[in-house]
């Protein structure tokens, strides 16, 4: 789980022999009008009805989720990485397939992982598609928390471009790349400290984390408290803010000098 996964494409030949109209393929489009793209990690559905982008998506689009509006009792989980990689559901052992499967089952029944999104192809044009990811959104909503705890601040935020840069590549289908090559080991470095526990609900069609845990995280109560025991020198905050907002007084003092010309 220490990156994301690619989203599955659909095969351009069978949106071409669809459209064309022509024999069998003509004959399951009237069967159904859709283009569907489906394994493990999610389902992916574009054209007929939801070419135009105003239709919203109908109840038959959807089979790996149910309706998020008429959810069962809300479902707890636990989800433990090792490094990155999700290793146990419930404290029961379980490989990256077999979290993937079992969290489709049950953030599928929440209806937890439906995205409507026009995005934008390589060839320049935009597509609607239609995805369902319920194991897949859950996985990558719990990782993404314990990161949280776990990777340093400055590494986080340059994680996140080098993230959207990846997810670029394999977008288009740059999967052997060397630059994708590149980005795999800055990602399996920054995933050493990643191991823990965190506990989410599925419900309504939301995976909302509500605890996490970990041997190896950054968070330190001592420092994060503001109750008595708090171990943070507060007088070091008046040089920092000093320090901190230097460059922007010295342009905002420039700014009342000129305007005053």
């Amino acid at each position: 789980m220490h990156r994301p996964g690619p989203r599955p494409r659909p095969d351009p030949r069978q949106g071409h022999r669809l459209r064309r109209g022509k024999g069998s393929a003509d004959r399951d489009h009237q069967k159904n009008p859709y283009s569907i793209d489906q394994n493990v990690w999610g389902r992916a559905v574009e054209t007929g009805y939801l070419e135009d982008i105003w239709n919203a998506p109908t109840k038959d689009i959807y089979d790996y989720t149910a309706a998020p509006e008429f959810p069962p009792a809300p479902d707890e989980v636990t989800i433990s990485f090792e490094a990155g990689v999700p290793v146990a559901i419930d404290g029961v052992k379980v490989t990256p397939l077999q979290a993937i499967k079992e969290l489709n089952r049950r953030a599928g029944a929440q209806g937890v992982g439906r995205i409507d999104v026009v995005e934008d192809r390589l060839v320049g044009i935009k597509s609607r598609e239609i995805y369902e990811a319920p194991g897949a959104m859950a996985l990558i909503t719990a990782h993404k928390h314990l990161e949280d705890i776990t990777i340093e601040r400055e590494q986080a935020r340059f994680k996140a471009t080098v993230g959207q840069r990846w997810a670029e590549l394999v977008y288009d289908g740059q999967w052997f790349s060397p630059l994708k090559r590149s980005l795999d080991a800055f990602i399996e470095d920054t995933q050493k400290y990643v191991s823990g526990d965190i506990r989410m609900v599925l419900h309504g069609g939301q995976a909302i984390v509500n605890g996490r845990r970990s041997d190896t995280s950054l968070y330190d109560f001592d420092l994060a408290t503001y109750d008595t025991g708090d171990t943070f020198d507060q007088s070091m905050a008046r040089g920092f803010i000093e320090l901190w907002g230097m460059s922007a007084k010295v342009a905002s003092g420039r700014d009342i000098r000129v305007a005053g010309k």
